[in-house]
């Protein structure tokens, strides 16, 4: 598997440390180009890679990390997004729910990025938190995940595993997936939960 991060905000970087705890390999891309983004890269660690917008996307699963709108452009930088496992990391705060057609923010990202597989997760923890180490006195920190697509949530879920976390799986995006998103001006009741699972 290889992997990529689209934006490189706060979460962004939270995201990519991470990956470079565990030494696994990813890119990170945004609307900045590679040589800018270079500093940053090797700040958090020797297997972030800055990457062109047109690179990252080729990766088998990318780590949306941009504002909630800029999903859209994300999306239009890719003809068929078939095979992709698209993780979203958004949150649509400020969003009003009629401007979503009433839908999960996270179905409008989906619908965006078409044939992809998409699955919620990552987003209910701030940046400073994402940051940290995920484990504890053996105890992990759990990070929700939910999705329309039943292949893609083991995969998603290996790789939460790999990153030291504890995935919980909340369901279907229109069920347990309100539980962790942002509608209109207020968080759903398990954001910002910061919860930990004792490892087996």
């Amino acid at each position: 598997m290889t992997y990529a991060i689209i934006g490189a905000g706060a979460v962004g970087q939270a995201l990519a440390k991470m990956f470079a705890r565990k030494g696994i390999e990813v890119a990170i891309a945004s609307t900045r180009a590679p040589k800018a983004l270079a500093p940053l890269a090797t700040a958090i660690g020797t297997t972030v890679i800055p990457s062109s917008l047109n690179e990252a996307i080729k990766a088998d699963i990318i780590l949306l990390a941009v504002p909630f709108w800029a999903h859209g452009e994300v999306a239009n930088t890719a003809k068929d997004w078939r095979g992709k496992i698209i993780i979203d990391v958004t949150n649509a705060y400020g969003v009003s729910p009629s401007d979503l057609g009433s839908l999960p923010s996270s179905a409008v990202v989906a619908k965006a990025f078409g044939a992809a597989a998409l699955v919620k997760a990552f987003n209910h923890l701030p940046a400073g938190v994402l940051a940290q180490e995920p484990s504890i006195d053996g105890w992990r920190r759990v990070v929700f995940l939910s999705s329309d697509n039943d292949s893609a949530l083991p995969v998603v879920s290996t790789l939460v595993e790999q990153l030291g976390y504890a995935p919980v799986n909340l369901g279907r995006l229109a069920e347990g997936g309100l539980l962790i998103q942002a509608r209109g001006n207020t968080w759903a009741p398990l954001i910002f939960k910061d919860l930990f699972k004792k490892q087996a």
